[in-house]
């Protein structure tokens, strides 16, 4: 792609077809896919991502919150989309844009079933979240006779499928705690069978645990980070391809004297004299203040330039003294190389976190 003249996010929908074909070269032949596409596709674009992935046949995609998935249906996507996090506020909306809720405690399944009994609804799909050692939603295995018996007492509901999260299934180290998980989760759906007279979609494993758990693909998988090019693991990273490169560019260079000061409260000092890089993107656009004072870094001519001084909101400053370069020349933030990885890890966060961050200021760039 030509050069860029400002900041922007370059999305590259090649990458994101490379690592679906991926992901489902590890799958059985009828093994589906559910594409995880919250938080504006791991902070990359929702709808043209969710468009690739419809061209691509994948069997559903995922969305934390409603107005996530209805943002999906106004620009015409016509997959099933799983709701993980609903809030009752927002079931009418829900039920409005054919979305599908995840039913996890007893307050929203009886909400939501007073709401679709009330609107004479017949088989509205729901999933069921059911809890076994991430804690964090879903019934626990005793509720499952007091679940299904609200469901088959009502003809408003349809259980389109059940399902629950592995905590740990990139950490080899856990793997007997993954394993009782998958246990505990065939053992729930051994309790459900019986109180149903069609089968649901059955499903466990997010991206990790589709590399490291193969026996517990179950009917569907649910893959999130892989799609946008990570792995949790050094082995796989290097078979997927970062569908997100943040580039900006040099606004202005400064030649420093020893002893000036560089940024807000003048967290850096020059020791000897130097040249400075302004980069016009800061903590607002996601580029938090932790990666100042020399911690982060970005690329210019394939050279590592520290980031000097406090991260201001709109721009930060790097050290480009043993760089040739200019105003104007590109600058990377991560991407292919260096990975969100490589630049998160320079604060000991996770890629998860900076690709998620980039603000929707951020002008977006499509590679097709």
């Amino acid at each position: 792609m030509a050069k860029v003249h400002e900041t922007v996010l370059e999305i590259d929908l090649k990458a994101l077809k490379h690592n679906f074909h991926f992901i489902k070269s590890k799958l059985l032949p009828d093994t589906k896919i559910l594409a995880v596409v919250k938080a504006f596709a791991y902070g990359s674009d929702s709808i043209e991502v969710a468009k690739c992935l419809e061209n691509l046949a994948v069997d559903y995609l995922a969305v934390a919150y409603v107005k996530e998935g209805v943002a999906l249906r106004e620009a015409g996507i016509k997959l099933p989309i799983l709701v993980l996090h609903p809030q009752s506020v927002n079931f009418k909306t829900l039920i409005d844009y054919c979305l599908e809720p995840s039913i996890y405690s007893f307050f929203v399944l009886d909400t939501f079933l007073e709401l679709v009994t009330k609107e004479k609804l017949q088989d509205y799909p729901i999933h069921l979240k059911f809890n076994t050692g991430l804690n964090r939603l879903g019934f626990k295995s005793p509720d499952v006779e007091s679940v299904m018996t609200k469901i088959n007492n009502s003809d408003s509901l349809k259980v389109k499928s059940v399902f629950s999260h592995l905590a740990a299934s990139e950490d080899i180290d856990e793997k007997a705690f993954s394993e009782n998980q998958i246990k505990a989760f065939k053992e729930i759906i051994s309790n459900i069978e019986p109180y149903l007279d069609y089968k649901p979609i059955y499903h466990l494993c997010n991206t990790s645990g589709i590399m490291n758990y193969p026996h517990a693909h179950f009917d569907m998988v649910r893959t999130g980070i892989g799609l946008y090019g990570f792995g949790n693991s050094d082995k796989i990273d290097t078979q997927l391809k970062p569908i997100a490169t943040l580039k900006s560019i040099i606004s202005q260079i400064h030649q420093l004297d020893a002893g000036e000061s560089v940024g807000y409260n003048r967290a850096f000092r020059a020791s000897k004299p130097m040249r400075s890089a302004t980069i016009p993107i800061g903590h607002a656009d996601g580029i938090g203040r932790q990666y100042g004072n020399q911690k982060g870094f970005v690329t210019v001519r394939d050279h590592k330039a520290p980031i000097i001084g406090n991260v201001c909101m709109d721009m930060l400053m790097v050290d480009i003294t043993d760089i040739p370069c200019q105003e104007g020349d590109e600058v990377v933030l991560f991407g292919k190389s260096p990975s969100a990885v490589s630049f998160s890890q320079t604060t000991q966060s996770i890629s998860y976190e900076i690709i998620t961050g980039i603000s929707q200021r951020v002008k977006r760039v499509y590679l097709k």
